[in-house]
């Protein structure tokens, strides 16, 4: 935090958003550094929708007793039409003692508020949901670096691949990697840590579905379940493992680097869906992804025994590789 001086602190911070993680850590990282500035800031916070013109009238004036103030809003779609105005009025001249910073779900309920904080001048911080794959890449390795280490687009690649997509998982393995390592995270490094722990990750479980290997597949399945992977990541790979192979095989035959910007992803990974591909047919990864759909649907919907769906889904993919209907 150094260098932070009470110039640098934006007077309103609208954090824009509905991931949770990013939402958390800019209130975080807002406090910090207001912190850094001076130690004795009176920090509060308020729900919008439980809030009063009134109130928030008393807590943006000049104070008797001089200091700073962080006022922290959540929910701020939420907030009354009365409450947005005067917080708009107030937006045009803030006083440079008070930061406003107001946490939104960035939607299209309240949104004249996000708005007219934005044309106020508020500093926006995204904290949006990352949709994209290519988005998580760029969060593992922001991670990494923030942390002081440095990581490839590959090893980003593979610790999805073997974590998942829940950013709060992301960022606790980053955390960990970088602790246990020398902070020169490779696809190897990744690899290594995984392997050295013996985890299994749903991405076990569907690479040797996909190549017909049964027996791997359910000693990696029931591995699995029984150091506590959640039943849920295991149907969504086995989806994944399904949806790549399909996709790359109706791309036809191609070199890996040359197919990776038309499909979207790297080209390892299409380098092992030919590989895993053949042996199939389009009719087999059709009844696949009914396979695939069926398991998540059982797994999510919380069905009495998602082990055995997920079993069962292991027996019909392969069997739909060999061409079987069951």
């Amino acid at each position: 935090m150094g260098g932070v001086t009470a110039a640098n602190l934006a007077p309103i911070l609208l954090v824009l958003g509905d991931e949770e993680l990013l939402a958390t850590r800019a209130v975080t990282e807002a406090v910090a550094k207001v912190r850094s500035v001076d130690p004795e800031v009176d920090v509060r916070e308020y729900q919008a929708s439980a809030l009063t013109v009134g109130e928030i009238a008393e807590m943006l004036s000049p104070s008797l007793f001089g200091g700073r103030r962080l006022l922290i809003l959540r929910s701020g779609q939420d907030a009354r039409k009365d409450l947005v105005a005067a917080l708009l009025a107030y937006a045009k001249n803030p006083d440079p003692d008070v930061q406003l910073l107001v946490l939104h779900l960035g939607a299209a309920k309240g949104k004249a508020f996000a708005d007219g904080l934005r044309a106020a001048g508020a500093t926006v911080v995204p904290a949006a949901k990352l949709k994209g794959h290519r988005d998580r890449v760029t969060f593992v390795r922001d991670e990494i670096r923030r942390a002081g280490g440095k990581c490839t687009d590959d090893a980003a690649e593979a610790l999805i691949a073997a974590v998942g997509n829940d950013l709060r998982e992301l960022a606790a393995a980053c955390s960990q990697l970088i602790a246990d390592t020398d902070g020169r995270i490779s696809a190897d490094t990744v690899s290594r840590y995984y392997r050295g722990r013996v985890e299994v990750t749903g991405f076990t479980v569907a690479d040797a579905t996909m190549v017909g290997d049964v027996p791997a597949a359910l000693e990696a399945l029931r591995w699995a379940l029984h150091v506590g992977v959640d039943p849920v990541p295991i149907a969504d790979a086995l989806a994944d493992g399904v949806r790549t192979v399909a996709r790359v095989a109706s791309a036809g035959r191609g070199n890996p680097y040359q197919l990776a910007s038309s499909l979207g992803m790297p080209a390892w990974k299409i380098e092992r869906a030919q590989r895993q591909g053949r042996g199939w047919t389009p009719e087999g990864l059709v009844r696949a992804m009914q396979v695939a759909a069926e398991c998540n649907a059982a797994v999510k919907g919380g069905s009495d025994d998602r082990a055995y769906a997920l079993e069962r889904a292991v027996f019909s993919v392969a069997a739909a590789r060999q061409g079987g209907t069951r």
